[in-house]
């Protein structure tokens, strides 16, 4: 045996991972099964760090994602056939398995297990309530520990490959005309580009999403190019909290004729609208194209370690986010600043655990500090260091074994979708997960990206974005409520308005804007008549009532600004 791979396996086996080196102790933890409604990378049988969990556990969980159906599809699936995994996290289907009966209430392990309750205040908890008074999931994402760290944006935005910035000179870009004006001159005088195999790449301009959900990224930059943040189905005016329809807007015609003038010029993807996610993926993993508007999540944890692993980081091919609005003038908010509470949906334990008290206990283990550090660092000397100032870091060895998908797989175990923390360490020192760690954001850069910041004076994305500095208003994010509509009230209201099965008006009108939108959005996009399409849409639009589903919002609004009272 190498003498590196013994050194790593003793560092394994102090942690308690003898499992890694032939003892099979399999069979003493409890294993429990979990799905979530995303797409997602299954972990290898014998994973190193699930190992180490399950051994300080006693729990091992096998974890599957979300293939070829929406999240409701999937989760219809599984009630239909009557196995439910131990965990889910349903995503737009949790619904479904709270009408269902099928989900165990949080409630009285909130008091057994601290680690659970802490990771929302008493009035935040509150939100996660359903209309039976309990509480039946919780999201883990965006909750911070101490101090924030975040130099990342995870969020939306348009987002341009660095070499394309800086071709121009690094340009300050503030409109959309000017992004797309940039992404033609480069793509003019660069139709090609040779990658690091010796291949000619043909360059695609810019790409777009509009399959399923995550058509997202095609129907609501209207809101952010007005100024707004990522209230995700509306606009609310911030000094009135009145509610305003962001898909007939003059911002969103002129959103969606600029998209068409781009396609018909051939800077938009001929095969937009009928790509996969996985197609989209590829494509940005290429380092072929150079903008796209997307959220950060849905992309970047996938395309930036394909681009480092293949070397096309060093050609410029990581991105960039811009804070764009539609005339260059006005304050943009496409950086959400401080924790964004989504109680629409989150992790659950479901009736069909045989032992639910394990199961919360489990969620509560693996906020411990020690097994979090595993989950979202690693072994300690075989993932990362720690210098004399107790400040963990990474070799760039360290650094390339996190950007290896098959390195991932078989040895790190983040449990993604369960409860888990940014911010700052109990320590007091480190960041809970690497990308917020300072040195370890930087020392990730590759020559292109860091010159790229170094020219705008630029420490985090969030910089480079200049979103305005500001609280969340007391109704943010709306997209919290308009995610749990349905065309039919899913049970009955305890004041007697309605019951179970119920039209539900909003959520009707909400289903018919959706799929209005899902046909023409892209037909707009690629129309040889872009004006007469808009007015035909606007039609077929105003027909699926959206009043309706305003009206409600709007309600919504006024009782989560009194409730903040």
């Amino acid at each position: 045996m190498n003498s590196k791979k013994f050194i790593a396996l003793g560092a394994l086996s102090m942690l308690g991972a003898a499992a890694l080196v032939g003892c099979d102790k399999k069979s003493k933890y409890t294993e429990f099964t979990m799905f979530s409604a995303m797409e997602g990378s299954e972990l290898n049988p014998d994973n190193d760090i699930q190992n180490i969990i399950a051994e300080k556990t006693g729990v091992r969980v096998k974890e599957t994602w979300l293939t070829g159906q929406t999240a409701e599809e999937a989760v219809g699936s599984i009630i239909a056939s009557g196995k439910l995994p131990d965990f889910i996290d349903g995503g737009n289907g949790m619904t479904q398995l709270y009408a269902g009966g099928y989900l165990v209430a949080w409630d009285p392990y909130l008091e057994k297990y601290p680690n659970l309750k802490e990771m929302y205040t008493d009035a935040e908890w509150e939100n996660f309530r359903q209309s039976d008074g309990k509480i039946y999931w919780a999201n883990v994402f965006n909750n911070t520990y101490g101090a924030p760290k975040a130099p990342g944006h995870n969020d939306e935005a348009f987002w341009i490959q660095v070499r394309v910035l800086e071709w121009a000179g690094y340009p300050e870009i503030k409109t959309l005309d000017e992004y797309f004006d940039l992404i033609e001159r480069y793509y003019k005088e660069n139709p090609t580009f040779t990658d690091p195999t010796g291949a000619e790449v043909p360059i695609i301009p810019y790409t777009v999403q509009a399959q399923d959900w995550l058509y997202f990224a095609l129907e609501n930059p209207p809101q952010f190019l007005d100024g707004y943040p990522n209230d995700g189905s509306v606009i609310v005016e911030r000094d009135t909290g009145k509610v305003i329809d962001y898909n007939t807007t003059d911002t969103a015609k002129a959103y969606f004729k600029k998209m068409n003038e781009e396609y018909q010029k051939g800077i938009v993807d001929k095969e937009f609208a009928t790509q996969n996610h996985d197609q989209y993926i590829q494509k940005l993993s290429k380092g072929q194209v150079l903008g796209i508007c997307d959220q950060n999540w849905d992309f970047n944890y996938d395309v930036q370690p394909a681009l480092k692993t293949a070397g096309l980081d060093e050609l410029g091919c990581e991105y960039i986010p811009l804070g764009l609005t539609i005339d260059g003038k006005r304050e943009q908010r496409w950086h959400t600043y401080g924790d964004t509470l989504n109680a629409s949906s989150g992790c659950a334990v479901t009736t069909s655990c045989k032992d639910p008290d394990k199961a919360f206990k489990f969620l509560s283990d693996i906020l411990e500090q020690e097994i979090h550090d595993l989950r979202y660092w690693g072994v300690k000397d075989v993932d990362y260091l720690v210098d004399e100032n107790g400040v963990y870091y990474r070799t760039q060895e360290m650094r390339d074994k996190q950007n290896d998908t098959a390195y991932k797989a078989s040895h790190m175990c983040q449990y993604s979708y369960m409860p888990q923390w940014l911010g700052t360490s109990r320590d007091g020192i480190n960041a809970m997960q690497p990308q917020e760690q300072p040195i370890e954001f930087r020392a990730s850069f590759s020559k292109p990206l860091a010159t790229c910041f170094d020219k705008y004076g630029a420490e985090g994305y969030p910089d480079l974005i200049g979103s305005v500095i500001e609280e969340n208003t007391a109704w943010f994010p709306m997209w919290s409520y308009s995610n749990e509509l349905k065309p039919a009230y899913p049970e009955d209201a305890a004041d007697g308005s309605h019951k179970a099965g119920d039209v539900w008006p909003a959520g009707v009108a909400w289903e018919n804007m959706g799929k209005c939108k899902h046909e023409w959005l892209p037909k707009l996009v690629m129309s040889e008549d872009f004006d007469a399409d808009w007015e035909a849409y606007m039609a077929d639009y105003k027909k699926c009532k959206p009043e309706d589903f305003l009206n409600e919002m709007q309600e919504v609004v006024y009782q989560r600004i009194e409730a903040a009272k």
